[in-house]
């Protein structure tokens, strides 16, 4: 358990759909605690399981569970080291309003056709950044988020990394709302797993996951492949003592009914 104090509190300014999660720094080690109910196990989950696909290390941050005591309380959550080494994160919302002045997810649903707001926001961040490439990372967001269920992937929560005017991949990061880790707003603790599944939308340039992914890979080719199985999932979760059993038996169904559903990313 780590004991963490006012004076380590962080904003990175970045924006949730779903309120503002405790955040801390104490040296290079950021801590994050759980807000609606498991982001942290969802945080360690899909890092663990990212180690078993075709991404190497360096491109998605790894995250620990952690129990956290800050005043009179002790939380469950996570910890990760600081990625940034001196940089700045930055979203591409705030980068975008920076150059134009308006906001990048304004000028996305302002386009009707789903394909050509991937294309704009492919776009503007290349010119914006100079990096090449963009529509491969988007892809691998679109993969993670798909399988993972992550529903909380809006221009906010899209960042990369800047050094006055050189910028840098961010690596993968942020997954806490995967896995229907909102246990306190919409999916309680009871509710039928299969039928909650159905009810998660994406947010980045539609609500289908399934839609942003193929939009994706036809534009950019498939970037991501998994290789882990179910008795990896169960070492996973098993591995991470901090929560309740019923938590991590709901995040071996949610996740071995997503492996049935995207055997398609799977290495034969």
């Amino acid at each position: 358990m780590v004991e963490l104090y006012e004076g380590d509190i962080r904003d990175d300014g970045r924006k949730s759909s779903k309120g503002n999660q405790l955040k801390w720094q104490k040296e290079d080690i950021w801590y994050k605690a759980d807000y609606l109910g498991y982001e942290g196990l969802a945080e360690c989950v899909v890092s663990a399981l990212l180690k078993r696909s075709s991404l190497s290390e360096n491109e998605f941050v790894i995250y620990e569970p952690e129990s956290i005591r800050y005043k009179s309380q002790v939380y469950n959550g996570c910890r990760s080291m600081d990625f940034a080494a001196g940089w700045q994160t930055i979203t591409l919302e705030r980068l975008f309003k920076n150059r134009f002045g308006t906001g990048l997810n304004q000028g996305i649903y302002s386009i009707e056709d789903h394909e050509q707001r991937l294309k704009f926001l492919v776009d503007c961040a290349e010119r914006i950044t100079g990096l090449k490439d963009f529509g491969k990372y988007i892809c691998k967001l679109f993969t993670i988020d798909a399988f993972f269920l992550n529903e909380d992937r809006h221009t906010h929560n899209i960042s990369v990394l800047m050094n006055k005017d050189e910028f840098r991949y961010c690596p993968i990061y942020d997954n806490g709302a995967a896995l229907l880790s909102d246990m306190s707003m919409d999916y309680p603790m009871g509710c039928d797993v299969y039928e909650e599944i159905n009810n998660v939308h994406a947010k980045t340039i539609c609500e289908s996951f399934d839609e942003q992914l193929d939009i994706a890979e036809k534009l950019y080719g498939r970037q991501l492949v998994f290789t882990f199985s179910a008795e990896d999932i169960r070492n996973v979760l098993n591995g991470i003592g901090i929560y309740d059993d019923a938590v991590k038996q709901r995040v071996e169904l949610i996740l071995l009914q997503q492996r049935r559903k995207y055997g398609n990313l799977f290495a034969k």
